[in-house]
This record gives C-alpha cells, structure tokens and sequence, in this order.
C-alpha cells in the first residue's frame, strides 16, 4: 500500500532543495496554461491518495520517464518531442516554468508529456508505485554552492533510496550538472546505494541526445566541467 501522506517514511525530506518564486506568467505562459493545463497537469497537493494510474492518464501503456525539476521547459519539451514513445512525466515547483513547457511543446506538437506541480518527494512517496518508472532525470537541479546550503542539494542518500525503489529493474538515473563539488557528491550517494549499479566507470559520456542547457553553455563560458552519470537499478534478489 502507497503510504498516504499522514504517514510519512522517516526519510521524509524536512529541508526542501528548492526557492520559491514569483508566479506571474507571460501572456503566453498563461495561454498555454489555460488551454492545456486541466487535460495535462496535476498539483501534487490535490492529488487523491494512492497511485496515479499514468496509463489512464496518457490514454496508453508506455514506459513511463520521470524528469525532476523541468524549469523553463526549453530541454524537457525538445526530450518530450524527440521520444514520442515514452509516456514522459515533468515535475516542477515553478508555475511560469510550467506554463512555459507547455508553451514550448505544443509549439513543437508534442503530445505524451504531462506535469505536475509540487514537491517530487511528495509525488514519488505517495503517488508512484514502487517499481514503476522506465527512467527518471535530473538536469542541472540546484547546486547550492555554499559548503553551509549543502544540506538543501536534491541528491541525497534517502532521496536516492526513494528513486531507486520506484525504478523498475533496468530503469535508468540519469543526472546531469555543472558544479564539481556535486558531480561527486552525485557519485558517492548513488555508488553507496545498493539498488543501483554505476552504467560506466565514473563519469557517463555526454549524450548526444541531451539539449545544451542554458546552465550548460554558462558553465563552458565560465570554464567549468559539465559532468552526466548514468545508474541503473539492478534486479532485486529473489526473496
């Protein structure tokens, strides 16, 4: 049974890895949003208790691929675009952003995308079922740079556990960012963490798939190493 929301694992995240912002939209942004979001959007807050049934949603079976943290929409709708077979997931805590993907994938035609706005912890806990997701993403989240804000970075060991319990066996982590100090930081927790299996040795090779983030081409201009790692949740041993 998906644990409701009164009753929290212990790993419950306290500390959120986010700020939040102004929800002024565009005129634009709020187009896309008045037009699309009732038929594509969720609030993680409004959900009703258990698992979201994402086959309903989409009208299909697909894998389903979680991307955590979609920002302004100019990656995830181009990753949405060029995989029209995945049932692809965005979850974001910035409604402008939120307007702004569905703005940039209509323009792109894309159909198999639907987004939720709130607390990924919140969604994953109580409204994915473990062992569902093909893929889950994370591009370039908050580095925190600060030794003393460290504690607010998104990938942390309980977090990590989470995400790999809701992985199908064969499902892939794939995360992305320009901040060395969480390049390693990413590799330690995901390494330690017993369901999941490093796809390369060290660092994965950049993609050719992935979308130049802004935050990407920043960090060439300002002569820093983007780093990709790539894990894979491994099968569970029999009981």
């Amino acid at each position: 049974m998906t644990p409701s929301k009164q009753e929290r694992p212990a790993h419950h995240r306290t500390v959120v890895s986010y700020v939040q912002r102004g929800e002024r939209m565009t005129v634009g942004q709020q187009r896309a949003w008045d037009t699309h979001w009732d038929r594509v959007g969720r609030e993680v807050k409004a959900l009703p208790e258990g698992p979201v049934d994402f086959t309903a949603w989409f009208g299909r079976e697909a894998p389903v691929l979680l991307e955590i943290g979609s920002g302004m929409g100019e990656t995830t709708s181009q990753l949405v675009a060029a995989a029209p077979e995945l049932n692809y997931v965005a979850v974001e805590v910035y409604k402008p952003g939120l307007g702004q993907l569905l703005l940039r994938t209509e323009a792109l035609g894309a159909t198999n995308l639907r987004a939720f706005r709130g607390d990924a912890v919140d969604l994953l806990e109580s409204h994915v079922e473990p062992g569902t997701l093909a893929g889950v993403r994370i591009f370039f989240p908050d580095p925190w740079p600060k030794k003393k804000h460290h504690k607010r970075r998104l990938v942390q060991p309980e977090f990590v556990k989470l995400l790999a319990s809701r992985l199908r066996p064969g499902g892939t982590l794939h995360m992305a960012t320009d901040w060395e100090s969480y390049a390693e930081q990413m590799l330690e927790v995901c390494s330690a963490e017993p369901a999941l299996r490093n796809l390369h040795d060290g660092w994965a090779p950049r993609p050719e798939w992935r979308p130049v983030t802004k935050f990407e081409q920043r960090a060439v201009e300002e002569e820093r190493v983007s780093h990709d790692l790539m894990f894979e949740r491994i099968q569970p041993e029999p009981s």
